[in-house]
């Protein structure tokens, strides 16, 4: 099958991880609000937004494959996000100090020649270590993850802070389940070896 893939983001983490998948792919920034709706779950978050970051970018690429994901986590059952702030995010891995975080990632594969999406979520938990101020201090002044759910990059020194990782696809810690991509991507006709 002939078709265009697209990643609907502008995460280098994204498009770094979908390099792997060996097929040629273009990026397109969506301008998605990201706001929660009131009582929605996690999962229903980042699965409505990897939908509507897919569904906004589609009328800018006819005949394609588009990829959207959203991720968040959630800890003792609240929604934590990106930081955005220094203060923030050491108080969200002061937080997670020795306690098991979950991360939801949202993954879209939208058909914008049939109009047909696929939406899933993966779960992915991690145990963190206990860690003291200065660890969690010195952590974020280097790795500055203000634009991470969880005020992490596991692609980084983000995985000195864990004891255990658990999950089906290490990849949806960072952002995009290459599992579960690889089966939509099937569904629609594109076989990787």
């Amino acid at each position: 099958m002939s078709i265009n893939l697209v990643l609907a983001s502008t995460s280098p983490f994204r498009a770094q991880l979908l390099t792997r998948l060996g097929l040629p792919f273009e990026t397109d920034s969506p301008a998605v609000d990201e706001s929660r709706l009131p009582d929605e779950a996690a999962e229903a978050l980042v699965q409505r937004l990897a939908r509507a970051k897919a569904e906004a970018v589609a009328g800018r690429h006819p005949d394609s494959l588009i990829i959207g994901s959203d991720q968040v986590a959630v800890i003792d059952g609240e929604i934590l996000g990106k930081p955005g702030e220094r203060e923030r995010a050491i108080a969200q891995l002061q937080r997670a100090s020795g306690k098991v975080v979950t991360f939801f990632t949202g993954l879209c594969l939208y058909n914008s020649r049939s109009g047909r999406s696929q939406v899933v979520c993966e779960p992915f938990r991690v145990h963190f270590r206990e860690l003291d101020t200065h660890q969690i201090t010195r952590y974020i002044d280097r790795e500055q993850p203000l634009n991470c759910a969880g005020s992490f990059k596991s692609e980084g020194l983000g995985i000195t802070l864990f004891r255990r990782l658990e999950g089906d696809d290490p990849n949806a810690l960072i952002g995009l389940p290459l599992i579960r991509l690889t089966e939509l991507l099937y569904n629609e006709g594109v076989f990787l070896p």
